[in-house]
């Protein structure tokens, strides 16, 4: 099975097979951006009736060419989540929401908190209340992050784990993930929370650090740049390929068990930053990689080591990563190779 540019998905469960998607009306959030233009060509493969809001602010990782050869079979809206009575329209006559849109960089939150606020919190709440008033039978799926557990305590984390974010990302995305949770409870509007980890692959955000640091690298391998790698680069993380994250919010829109959960991801690959860089270089046929001391703005808001524990999520849903970390990882060389030019100029 593969996407529209020819790029093969996970191998996706039975139960994603079925028509449970098919004709329903689905709105996705940041839907121009990388996991939600992503989740938008497997919705349209599943029959679909799609519709993506985006506000293309330049600096949150909307782009036009993510939805390259499905753009005649969704419905498009530039409008910011922000602007109530713009989303007062959308949500109406919808099945499912896919709560995308939001502003991820930490070093920005903490530069412009108020700006990160008015998005990851203020924004949430308002959309929630837009569809208690008008479409309260919505089932909504919020990405959320595992930035708000902040310096883990333990290894792996899991969803016991106590919520100390460090950074003000983190404390507004623990709120904006709260709201959706007590929606649920008092309201009943069927919402879910997925943590993210590190997501990455084709159509990410590669001209910055904004989004996510491998996406910076990407850019600078196929330039020829080194890849920079910050502190000792011992610190460990776990990623999701985006084929696998997609496959993880259709499960948690189509299974009622999950309504008013939280749940991690994460991945049983464990690697350090430096193992990282030195995949992407050998994957890659050559590079350099160079270690970097700590800004003081970044040692202020790094977490060390963090994996997350999934368990939860898989032994309710059935939801387990399936593609591996060098296979992720060459996929992306080869997206960038091809497209680079429509992400970085």
């Amino acid at each position: 099975m593969h996407e529209p540019n020819g790029l093969p998905f996970a191998e996706l469960p039975t139960m994603m097979e079925t028509d449970f998607f098919n004709h329903r009306n689905v709105l996705i959030t940041g839907g121009l951006g990388f996991i939600g233009s992503t989740l938008a060509r497997r919705l349209v493969e599943l029959g679909a009736k799609v519709t993506v809001v985006d506000s293309l602010i330049p600096q949150y990782g909307g782009n036009l060419f993510n939805i390259e050869g499905i753009r005649d079979r969704i419905r498009v809206n530039i409008s910011d989540v922000r602007d109530p009575f713009a989303m007062a329209h959308h949500v109406r006559g919808q099945d499912v929401l896919f709560n995308l849109a939001g502003q991820t960089s930490h070093l920005d939150s903490m530069k412009e908190p108020e700006a990160d606020l008015d998005i990851n919190c203020k924004a949430q709440l308002s959309l929630l209340e837009t569809c208690r008033k008008t479409n309260p039978a919505i089932r909504i799926v919020f990405a959320g992050t595992r930035q708000i557990y902040g310096k883990p305590d333990y290894l792996p984390v899991d969803e016991a784990h106590p919520i100390r974010p460090v950074d003000v990302n983190g404390i507004n995305k623990t709120a904006g993930e709260w709201y959706h949770l007590l929606y649920n409870s008092t309201y009943g509007i069927p919402c879910t929370v997925l943590r993210l980890t590190n997501t990455y692959g084709p159509r990410m955000r590669v001209k910055d650090a904004r989004q996510t640091f491998l996406g910076i690298w990407l850019r600078r391998i196929i330039e020829g740049q080194p890849l920079q790698v910050f502190g000792d680069g011992t610190q460990r993380r776990d990623f999701n390929y985006v084929d696998d994250v997609v496959e993880a919010l259709l499960l948690a829109a189509a299974s009622d068990k999950a309504a008013g959960k939280a749940y991690n991801l994460g991945s049983g690959e464990v690697v350090s930053l430096k193992a990282l860089a030195e995949l992407l270089l050998e994957l890659n046929g050559g590079g350099r990689l160079e270690l970097s001391p700590f800004s003081e703005e970044l040692k202020k808001i790094d977490i060390g080591d963090y994996y997350g524990n999934f368990t939860k999520f898989e032994g309710e849903l059935g939801w387990r990563p399936k593609i591996s970390l060098r296979e992720g990882l060459k996929r992306s060389l080869e997206y960038y190779r091809r497209h680079g030019k429509e992400y970085w100029d």
